[in-house]
């Protein structure tokens, strides 16, 4: 758990230093660090601290890789949660998502980082490969990533899934078509 909230924090360092200084982009979403305890003398040798979060607690991102709620979808922390997303996924090439986003304002906690199975650079994350397939198909662009450049990921899913639709077309059995065609 420590080693997962640790990691997504050092990439939200990096995506603060990089979004913070854009025109109009305001505060960037900060992952609060987490710390294992020993406590030899409990009967629960280990525990976790972190700092209190006071205030209401939202989830922006489940932890299963979907898009934020709806709900959230239109809140500046919400939005530059997703952007986030997108930005850690743009820059590890696809092989990185922090999920499970939820926290009080900009600051969160919890977090969760899909890898794909074999990993990413050694790390292994706590979450599913199929969060990051679906992220890729869920996702909406929305102000902040232009502000950052990041590319669309529909477009990139489009392009993937584009040649088979069109050999598709080419098969005789028209209700196999139907079926594969968006």
């Amino acid at each position: 758990e420590c080693y997962v909230q640790n990691t997504a924090r050092e990439y939200a360092k990096i995506y603060a230093a990089e979004a913070e200084p854009l025109e109009g982009f305001g505060e960037v979403p900060e992952i609060i660090p987490i710390f294992l305890v020993h406590r030899p003398a409990n009967n629960i040798p280990y525990a976790t601290v972190e700092e209190e979060l006071v205030g209401e607690f939202v989830k922006y991102s489940v932890k299963d890789g979907k898009e934020i709620n709806f709900l959230r979808r239109d809140s500046e922390a919400g939005q530059k949660c997703c952007t986030f997303q997108h930005w850690v996924y743009e820059r590890t090439n696809g092989s990185l998502l922090v999920t499970d986003l939820q926290g009080v304002g900009m600051k969160l906690t919890d977090v969760g980082i899909a890898t794909p199975t074999k990993g990413y650079k050694g790390f292994k994350g706590n979450c599913s490969v199929s969060f990051i397939e679906q992220f890729k198909v869920l996702h909406q662009c929305n102000k902040y990533c232009e502000m950052l450049g990041l590319k669309s990921l529909q477009s990139t899913h489009q392009k993937q899934r584009k040649p088979t639709s069109t050999k598709s077309k080419t098969l005789p059995n028209s209700a196999t078509v139907r079926k594969t065609v968006p």
